[in-house]
């Protein structure tokens, strides 16, 4: 495997993200990140290359768009021993992407708490589930984490290897599909109590 050179990291619980941000910076690793993450990790203390440097395009849409770019997904999704991949990589001069760290926002905490439903929609993550299944789906090349609690483990083993295990990748890439098929669950059970 090749070593982990960058990483994107959009986090909703930003628990523990900054020591991992710096952690992941000092052992030379590029840290990508878009908007609350960003100046989180910035006033942290870690470079930080904004994900609008990347796609050349700024987010949009009070937000809504941001990560959705070829630049990003093909740099997540190519497969890196695919010569013909390879190749469409380096004519649109994307740069890869190793290593995804992506939380998603707090659809249940914001219906627990009451919200209505215009709110509810708009707590409804988009870039977070394309960004986490584009990764799990690459697992053989991809490192995706949903879950703080693994962030130790993760950079141990890039600590060690210079990137995860296989077996690691295929563990966090199935997290990924049990979190993202609840989410989109619990979306389903919040919108089938209304009718418009």
């Amino acid at each position: 495997m090749n070593k982990i050179e960058r990483a994107l990291i959009s986090v909703t619980d930003k628990r523990g993200i900054v020591e991992l941000a710096k952690e992941l910076e000092g052992l030379g690793i590029e840290i990508v990140s878009t908007g609350g993450t960003a100046k989180v990790l910035r006033e942290g203390g870690v470079k930080v290359v904004e994900i609008s440097e990347i796609t050349g395009f700024p987010e949009i849409l009070e937000g809504r768009v941001k990560t959705l770019h070829p630049h990003i997904h093909g740099a997540i999704l190519f497969k890196r021993d695919d010569p013909e991949h390879i190749k469409t990589i380096e004519e649109l001069k994307i740069k890869p992407i190793d290593l995804v760290i992506v939380n998603l926002y707090a659809f249940e905490k914001v219906v627990e708490k009451g919200g209505d439903l215009k709110e509810a929609i708009e707590n409804i993550d988009i870039g977070g589930p394309t960004l986490l299944r584009a990764s799990a789906k690459n697992f053989h090349y991809v490192t995706v984490v949903v879950d703080p609690q693994d962030y130790e483990k993760v950079l141990q083993e890039i600590k060690t290897y210079g990137n995860t295990t296989l077996e690691t990748r295929f563990e966090l890439a199935k997290k990924v599909f049990a979190l993202t098929s609840r989410y989109d669950q619990t979306i389903f059970e919040y919108l089938s109590k209304f009718h418009v």
